[in-house]
């Protein structure tokens, strides 16, 4: 579908939200019922002409049983307005969906069976059944996006770019998995998984510090970021931001869990300290020749 008169003048909402509002999760659900009445399962779930041919629409009952199966919501089942499904649940869906989605083409009408066969192309059926989340999901500001079958948590635009861009080969394996796997976990939907992440960069930061040649970490420190700049007022930033940062890992709940810690508990905070963190990690990988 083409871009309508609202996007092409950019007057579209900002794709923040955090969970689904009844209007995306019900259309969500119809795009999933319209691709199964338009026998877009039936690749996966074939529902086998008597007269042998193998493609006839949808088996269902197999279709069902499957869902059924693996415990995810039904498509047709009726929502309670007071007790929606949780966003989880319309998310493993769409995973689900989007595995087993192929484009129905080529209708040939068999009289005799009162039915139609079909031919399929699973490629073009999955691109553009992501291509129709994605829309419903920009469309109503939904900070989400369906990409290669996951639904990840898009973002936010100051660290999109770089996130993206950033390639982790700092010449430290270990150095690599960390940061690797925290990018991972910061685009995760799972706020739970996003507090993961910023451990995971964390034990990144301090890994980072040791890798410049020093007689304990604080001078392996003092090494690395007299590298980066030998102006004296910008060494001096680095540094005061460094130590925050370390401070920030001690004080709040993010490598330890002791009572007097503080917990992290707002979505924002955790944007706001990854970003924080890995513009540091990043500059300190680009002007040390590691990467970034």
């Amino acid at each position: 579908m083409k871009k309508l008169f609202t996007e092409r003048q950019g007057i579209i909402k900002p794709r923040v939200a955090e969970s689904l509002d009844d209007t995306t999760r019900s259309a969500l659900l119809t795009l999933i019922r319209a691709r199964i009445d338009e026998e877009w399962f039936g690749l996966a779930f074939p529902d086998k002409c008597s007269d042998g041919y193998a493609y006839a629409g949808t088996d269902f009952d197999k279709l069902e049983n499957t869902i059924a199966g693996y415990g995810l919501l039904s498509p047709r089942q009726q929502i309670d307005p007071d007790a929606p499904p949780a966003d989880g649940a319309i998310f493993d869906l769409i995973e689900f969906s989007y595995e087993h989605v192929a484009e129905a083409l080529d209708p040939q009408y068999h009289q005799y069976m009162s039915h139609s066969h079909y031919t399929y192309d699973q490629e073009s059926g999955r691109e553009k059944f992501a291509s129709d989340v994605n829309r419903i999901f920009e469309r109503n500001g939904m900070g989400f996006e369906l990409l290669d079958g996951e639904v990840s948590r898009l973002a936010p635009a100051v660290i999109d770019q770089s996130l993206i861009e950033t390639l982790f080969q700092t010449g430290d394996a270990t150095l690599n998995t960390l940061l690797e796997t925290a990018r991972q976990k910061f685009l995760n939907r799972d706020i739970d998984v996003r507090r993961e992440a910023l451990e995971k960069l964390w034990d990144a930061w301090e890994r980072l510090k040791t890798l410049e040649p020093g007689k304990d970490k604080k001078g392996s420190t003092r090494a690395l970021l007299d590298r980066v700049s030998s102006e004296p007022e910008f060494r001096d930033r680095l540094e005061q931001e460094a130590t925050q940062l370390t401070a920030i890992g001690n004080k709040f709940m993010i490598r330890h869990t002791e009572t007097d810690k503080v917990p992290i508990v707002e979505s924002s905070q955790i944007d706001y300290f990854f970003h924080r963190m890995f513009a540091l990690i990043r500059l300190l990988l680009k002007e040390t020749d590691r990467g970034g």
